[in-house]
């Protein structure tokens, strides 16, 4: 059962008098969110204030104590249409916000997710960014979640705050429909055709800079910065030079003030956030002037980067199909979603090869093969990433084992009742890939890490079990640009270096995946 809580509101009218409203609001025992507004005016002085402070104290306290009553008298007689998920909404307000904050940027979320299923089973409930949340887990609560029209995807404020609320995470319905379709019309695999010899240019350049030559580097870091130079350059057709390195530093900021307390004061995480967040909008919106006034004087090719793309795209009346909000803010969201899922894949897979050298030698002739028909020098092509079935599958693996994002939230449009429990109206519902992906029932021995098992998916493997990128509708749409970076990179990686990790696999994450390297002597990596 939730925990009762109250808050207050207190607003100013012009004037002498100030007008006061006090809403004292709970969570009753049924799920229901109830408000008592009492208001009063302040004509009279301190004593007047104190005396209708007094009071209205007094009815909060008589309503704050009743609807204790309440839920311990339906408690005790088990009856009311309430069937609440199990677990508790914790401190009024705060409720479990800290824990998993902390658990987030500690890297342990799916931890902390995984120890109250042990305790309550794969439905319960906490409060997380002072919202009651129901978290799901398992392939059945995946699938509801992915294809129930009664939950509603919606980032928390604190995101929309840094990142926009156009972007396509928070569209819903026909809103969403469209954007995405504008998306896609840039990551559908036809396009991402043109853009592999960039791609390959960027990651030969980078491992030319910042590998070549050096006895140890920190894995993780460096696989930000590359798929950073990627994105940036797909995304918006940004140069290398100084305004993408300071784009780079901007996003770090904004990513980090994700996982930090929303308090807007100074020297705050989250301030240094938002502060980062308008430098980088400044920029994206400076960008998709130039880009425009540019395609209207036919000096731009609506295929070179997203935005020209989306800039580009019309509907049926002739009418831009985006507005130059929703561009800005999608390309707010695709530079971070883009560069920060993927090298954390990629750096999960420097790590489990490390400990895998069959798998990586497998790897290696691979690759060996399909640069043994290229030229010198020769960039890769859609059709080598064809080529590449055992790198892939090797990616799979590394993303159930260690799925980038710890989760996603949904809003509930209506009372909804899943596995016998109710979900009230205006609640969250949180789903993460982590626990079905380690259910052993789901996966033999889902600890191991074995490729082979993607070889060809079981066919009694229950749906919506591999969620890696999500599912239904709202799928992740880079999902073909996420494997054309991965193998490409992970192309030169193997066949260029060997590499031992520096520290114990599982705190190596936490140091940024430090590695010894050993250099193929016979290879060279060349410019692009």
């Amino acid at each position: 059962m939730s925990s009762p809580y109250r808050r207050s509101r207190v607003s100013a009218r012009p004037g002498r008098s100030w007008h006061k409203e006090y809403n004292f609001g709970y969570y009753n025992a049924t799920g229901q969110y109830k408000v008592v507004h009492l208001p009063c005016r302040q004509d009279q002085g301190d004593a007047q204030g104190v005396h209708v402070v007094g009071g209205i104290l007094e009815r909060g306290l008589t309503v704050t104590a009743s609807a204790i009553a309440i839920h311990l008298l339906i408690k005790v007689r088990k009856s009311g249409p309430a069937n609440l998920p199990p677990g508790s909404l914790g401190l009024p307000v705060i409720g479990q916000t800290l824990g998993v904050l902390r658990a987030a940027r500690a890297n342990s979320g799916n931890r902390w997710i995984q120890d109250r299923v042990d305790i309550h089973g794969p439905v319960w409930k906490a409060s997380v960014l002072c919202t009651p949340t129901v978290f799901l887990t398992g392939p059945a609560a995946n699938k509801f979640v992915f294809f129930s029209s009664a939950l509603r995807a919606r980032t928390p404020r604190s995101f929309r705050r840094i990142f926009g609320d156009k972007s396509i995470v928070d569209m819903h319905g026909e809103d969403h429909r469209r954007i995405r379709g504008a998306l896609m019309e840039f990551l559908k695999p036809d396009m991402l055709k043109l853009y592999v010899g960039r791609v390959d240019g960027q990651v030969r350049r980078h491992l030319r800079e910042n590998w070549r030559g050096r006895t140890t580097v920190r894995v993780l870091p460096l696989m930000k910065r590359l798929t950073f130079d990627v994105v940036s350059e797909l995304l918006l057709g940004l140069e290398t030079g100084a305004v993408r390195d300071a784009l780079v530093e901007d996003f770090r900021r904004m990513v980090e003030g994700v996982f930090a307390v929303p308090v807007n004061f100074p020297f705050t995480t989250f301030h240094r956030s938002l502060v980062a967040s308008r430098r980088a909008r400044l920029l994206l919106e400076g960008i998709t002037r130039d880009k425009k006034a540019m395609l209207g004087l036919g000096k731009a090719s609506p295929s070179s980067d997203l935005i020209t793309r989306l800039l580009s795209l019309t509907d049926g009346h002739g009418e831009q199909l985006l507005t130059d909000e929703e561009i800005v803010d999608n390309g707010m969201f695709a530079l971070v979603a883009g560069h920060d899922t993927t090298s954390m894949l990629m750096a999960s897979m420097v790590r489990h090869l490390a400990s895998d050298p069959a798998t990586l030698a497998a790897m290696v002739q691979e690759h060996e093969e399909i640069a043994s028909n290229k030229g010198e020098g020769e960039a890769l092509t859609w059709e080598d990433l064809l080529k590449m079935k055992l790198t892939w599958r090797v990616a799979q693996e590394t993303l159930r084992i260690d799925p980038p994002f710890f989760g996603n939230v949904r809003t509930s449009l209506e009372d909804i009742e899943f596995d016998g429990y109710r979900i009230p109206k205006g609640w969250q519902v949180f789903w993460t890939a982590k626990v079905t992906h380690m259910d052993p029932r789901i996966f033999h021995e889902p600890a191991q890490f074995d490729p082979s098992r993607f070889e060809s998916q079981s066919p009694v493997t229950p749906p919506c079990s591999f969620v890696a990128f999500g599912g239904g509708p709202r799928i992740c749409p880079a999902i073909e640009f996420t494997k054309m970076e991965t193998l490409v990179t992970m192309h030169y990686l193997v066949r260029h270096f060997r590499w031992m990790l520096c520290c114990n696999p599982v705190l190596s994450p936490l140091h940024g995946l430090p590695i010894e390297l050993e250099h193929r002597a016979s290879l060279c990596i060349r410019p692009e």
